[in-house]
């Protein structure tokens, strides 16, 4: 089979289409031939050695498709069947196995594309919402990069749930898109200092959590818009990694609270995987959550995806599409 392999770190030009050995399903996996696979900034951590794995390797882990084999031991998921997951071994490939745990079968009316494209970015923002920081009605927060896979999704669910939303976004186009999700004051970074904007709108430290996916350039200034016992939820760092700093700031800034969750303790058993990639899908279904797909790549152009995604040029959600599939960008 191809796939993107990479044999060295660095930027996207390592990131190279290639023949490959097709794997075989060991005990409890199943092998996937995909049709879609989502590309996540995490995949540029891997890319270029922030995050350590051993070389060569195939990268992303999120993605759908057919299963076309499954390992000794699987019991409920057979060849045929339309799955999605986020524990993918090497998603950016024509086939990828995975852990039959992790795997989640995509109900009807749902498509291998929006499967791949809500899975990591939704329960990310599931997540976030419902249990990193559980928002409620009539508190305030900010949510970072809010015309992204992410933000869209976690300004919709916010709003669901009661609360005022601030975002930030860089351009007059990822503004539109920030305030159809609901945002109620969006405010653009490259024309005004974030902090000031919602001192001005809401008052000194009127935030009762901040959702940060952002990391370096927004962290040390968002500690200084919360307000007592306030939550900073660092869960990205796309502007580069938040430097170490005095705990003791903590407490000068009113008792606040900071937490950097993964997605992968949040879905740390079949039960709770299930749980939140089902209410997205229903969600989806019944059309109270606008999932946005704002880019599509052919899988040999992964490159060109991180080219784009890390120039932030892109919005909504990034996938790599099989051979065959609508890949127009």
């Amino acid at each position: 089979m191809n796939a993107i392999e990479i044999t060295r770190v660095g930027g996207p030009e390592v990131l190279e289409w290639r023949r490959v050995a097709t794997p075989e399903p060991g005990e409890g996996q199943v092998l996937v031939e995909m049709t879609a696979t989502g590309v996540n900034y995490i995949d540029t951590y891997h890319r270029r050695g922030i995050y350590r794995r051993d070389l060569p390797f195939i990268p992303g882990s999120e993605g759908a498709g057919i299963v076309s084999a499954v390992g000794s031991g699987v019991r409920d998921i057979e060849p045929g069947d339309l799955v999605a997951s986020v524990g993918l071994l090497g998603a950016y490939a024509e086939r990828s196995l995975v852990a039959a745990d992790d795997v989640v079968r995509v109900p009807a009316g749902i498509s291998a594309e929006t499967a791949a494209a809500t899975l990591l970015q939704g329960m990310t923002a599931h997540y976030l919402a419902h249990d990193t920081y559980p928002i409620t009605e009539g508190e305030t927060c900010l949510i970072h990069a809010g015309a992204g896979g992410v933000g869209r999704l976690l300004i919709q669910m916010v709003k669901n749930l009661g609360a005022t939303v601030f975002t930030t976004v860089s351009t007059p186009e990822k503004a539109e898109l920030a305030s159809s999700a609901g945002a109620d004051h969006v405010i653009n970074y490259e024309a005004e200092d974030f902090a000031r904007a919602v001192r001005k709108i809401a008052g000194p430290r009127p935030l009762a959590a901040i959702y940060d996916g952002v990391g370096a350039a927004t962290f040390d200034k968002g500690l200084t818009l919360l307000s007592p016992q306030g939550t900073m939820v660092l869960f990205g760092q796309s502007s580069g990694v938040v430097p170490p700093f005095d705990l003791g700031r903590l407490a000068t800034e009113g008792s606040i609270f900071v937490t950097r969750p993964t997605l992968r303790t949040y879905v740390a058993n079949e039960g709770e995987l299930a749980r939140r990639a089902g209410e997205l899908f229903e969600w989806i279904g019944a059309g109270t959550l606008d999932l946005r797909i704002g880019h599509r790549y052919p899988v040999d152009r992964a490159a060109q995806a991180h080219i784009d995604l890390e120039a932030r040029r892109t919005t909504g959600k990034v996938l790599l599409m099989a051979a065959g599939a609508d890949a127009a960008t």
